[in-house]
Order: structure tokens, then sequence, then C-alpha cells
């Protein structure tokens, strides 16, 4: 599977936007990036607030072609799930894999939403 073009990734018009949205992070955010940081599961590289067009994803191995979104009680709206579904749409269309858990999940249970993100995983270690 090849990388989307350069362009559509961490454009510059939105860096503000995703440093302001890493220094406002979720507690369940914030519990998964611990897990995820400094290559900690199996070795893979992850990104936080990460722009892939015009959207801006929770996390995201470049690598793996994933990317992992963190979902909370704003979206059971159905506007909201509506755009969540363009949105992966959109992703998916870009040659990525989208995983979606709900922030009670990683709360509960970060170890397992951590393995079940390494089931994912499509490279050799």
């Amino acid at each position: 599977m090849s990388r989307p073009p350069r362009i559509l990734r961490n454009r510059k018009a939105l860096k503000q936007h995703r440093r302001q949205l890493r220094q406002q992070a979720t507690p369940a955010e914030v519990l998964l990036w611990q897990g995820l940081r400094r290559r900690q599961l199996r070795g893979r590289k992850f990104r936080r607030q990460y722009s892939i067009g015009p959207f801006i994803v929770d996390f995201c191995c470049p690598e793996e072609h994933l990317v992992i979104e963190l979902d909370g009680s704003v979206h059971d709206d159905p506007l909201r799930r509506e755009y969540d579904e363009d949105r992966t749409v959109f992703l998916e269309k870009q040659g990525m894999r989208v995983l979606r858990f709900e922030n009670r999940a990683v709360l509960e249970y970060p170890e397992g939403v951590l393995e079940t993100i390494a089931l994912h995983f499509t490279a050799p270690t």
C-alpha cells in the first residue's frame, strides 16, 4: 500500500490547531499516548494529533497506515456520527485503516486496547 502524497500530511495550516489539541488532550488520549509513544507498542512509531488532508486524527502510525480515533459521548450525536463516517471514508481513500475506541474502553482496559491495536499491525516486527 502506498503512502498518501506528502502534501496531505501534517499541513502547516493546521499546525497551531494540532498543538492546541495536544495541550487539551482528554484523559483517555493521555492514557493511550502513554502506551503508544516512544515506540513502546511493538516498536511502531505513532504520532498524535496528526493531520491527513483536512482532518486531524487522534493517533496515526504512518508505517502501518493505521489511524486510531477515540470517541467520547459527543460522537453519539447523529450529525457527528455522519461526519465521522465521511471522515473515515476520506481516510480509507488515502490508504489508511481506521480503528475507533470509546474513551471508556481506554480508561477501563488500556492494555486490552493496546493489544487490539497491535493485532492490526501488518508489517513484520
